[in-house]
């Protein structure tokens, strides 16, 4: 699956391992990807946020859980700098999110997923997926036709 994917992919997904080493998570999701996504300023301006934004989101959305759990997670209770390996194996969330930006690719019949692939594929989530809740924090609309009509083009 990953022999299929661009330059631009194989970089998003190195990123996203380097996201999930900074928050400290032993295995690269989906949301991890979408944090991957966005170092890529043209996929940051088609989700109308930037990482910075994104990471920010994701951490009050693992305060609320945490919350929810009865835990106070304090001021910094996530990883500061990275630790653990960049070579995390992917969630099977990661790998279905990749299966579908193939199929989607596929369907376009272009032998190399690309990016807009890839968005395609994490804007199809639902919650509880982990991209899914990250990007209706950013209020990213998902699952419309729209977005399922045509892949976003980079």
């Amino acid at each position: 699956m990953f022999d299929h994917a661009s330059r631009a992919v194989k970089a998003t997904i190195s990123r996203a391992g380097g996201e999930a080493a900074l928050r400290g998570d032993r295995r690269i999701g989906t949301d991890h990807l979408l944090l991957g996504l966005l170092h890529d300023p043209e996929a940051a301006r088609m989700i109308g946020a930037d990482l910075e934004q994104a990471r920010a989101a994701a951490r009050q959305l693992d305060r609320t859980a945490l919350a929810a759990l009865g835990i106070d997670p304090g001021e910094s209770p996530f990883a500061q700098k990275p630790v653990g390996s960049r070579h995390a194996p992917p969630t099977s969330g990661m790998r279905a999110a990749m299966a579908r930006a193939f199929t989607v690719a596929s369907g376009e019949h272009v032998r190399e997923v690309e990016p807009r692939h890839l968005l395609q594929a994490l804007l199809e989530l639902e919650p509880p997926d982990p991209a899914a809740a990250l990007l209706h924090a950013l209020g990213v609309p998902q699952n419309t036709p729209a977005s399922k009509a045509a892949p976003p083009k980079f």
